[in-house]
């Protein structure tokens, strides 16, 4: 049975596909520094579920840290690595760029480097439907990705090509992940949908740019994880990429309508001008990924904010219990 290690393992979509690898019968060893970029009493609540299960093991390790990584690679002898610590935020990185530096850039290459030294069967990591710039229509992963208009975006697109230099330098075995606007249970709270569920049961406004008109391929946190899972012995040549996405690009307008609906509460609207950072539209083109793994989406957004909405409802009783 493999040895799978997760980066990142405590945040939204590591915990999911922790908690999937866990309950198909694989051993996980979960890394995470558990950092303060959003509430970390919520990171501790995703591991105090994940410590649930027996063959969960966690770690706690800043990827920025060199030595101590290098350490776990070397004691743990990992057969599967899945890199999905990262500073996230599109608008975060236009006020704090060091913070993706740091963890974006130097911590990818500390873990790419404890797996030249450290083989491993295949390495999957995290990248973004950011990379694609202000694509208009479908992003197809052979489209040009040379114009990220945020720093986030340029760091993402900075591992893919650190990567694909040491796939082919080193006989790695990498997949990079381009995700696609990720929600659900357990989300993150920096997240549009999240955010405005707090401000809708706060009766608070909620900031809309572009007068609500933004599209984003809203894809289930479900979804996302079934592929990672599937991709996990679809080991490549050398390098692949794939968008993991729902195909279905909807208005910011929608989801607030679909909150409005299962909150149960109506929504105030404070309209503003487009982002310095932000993109118009997000659509993945996911004929690759369906032609390998035979992917189909299954959660539209009515039914995942229906999910999600459930679960916030439960979480923020638990905690006012506590």
């Amino acid at each position: 049975m493999e040895r799978i290690c997760i980066t990142g393992a405590c945040g939204f979509i590591g915990f999911h596909l922790s908690k999937a690898l866990c309950e198909k019968g694989y051993t996980v060893f979960g890394l995470d520094n558990l950092n303060d970029y959003y509430d970390p009493q919520l990171k501790r609540d995703r591991l105090n579920e994940l410590k649930k299960l027996d063959n969960f093991k966690f770690f706690e390790c800043d990827i920025t840290d060199a030595l101590e990584l290098e350490k776990l690679f070397r004691d743990l002898s990992f057969s599967i690595v899945y890199h999905l610590a990262a500073q996230a935020g599109v608008r975060y990185s236009i006020t704090h760029p060091k913070a993706y530096l740091e963890s974006n850039l130097i911590g990818f290459y500390n873990l790419i480097e404890c797996i030249r030294k450290y083989p491993v069967k295949h390495f999957l990591f995290a990248s973004s439907s950011s990379v694609y710039g202000n694509h208009e229509g479908e992003s197809k992963e052979s489209d040009n990705t040379d114009h990220p208009i945020s720093f986030y975006a340029a760091t993402k697109k900075s591992t893919e090509v650190m990567a694909y230099s040491y796939a082919h330098l080193y006989h790695i075995k990498m997949t990079a992940l381009r995700f696609f606007t990720v929600y659900g249970p357990w989300g993150r709270p920096d997240m549009a949908y999240f955010s405005f569920s707090e401000k809708i049961m706060n009766s608070e406004p909620i900031p809309v740019f572009s007068q609500g008109e933004l599209l984003r391929d809203f894809t289930y946190i479900d979804d996302v994880v079934s592929e990672c899972v599937n991709l996990m012995d679809k080991i490549p040549s050398t390098f692949e990429v794939y968008n993991i996405g729902n195909n279905h690009p909807e208005t910011v307008h929608n989801l607030i309508s679909y909150l409005e609906k299962y909150l149960k509460r109506p929504a105030t609207i404070s309209y503003l001008p487009m982002q310095e950072g932000d993109v118009k539209m997000t659509y993945a083109n996911i004929d690759k990924l369906q032609a390998l793994t035979g992917y189909q989406p299954k959660i539209g957004l009515s039914e995942g904010i229906k999910r999600f909405v459930f679960w916030y409802l439960w979480y923020k009783e638990k905690q006012h219990e506590n």
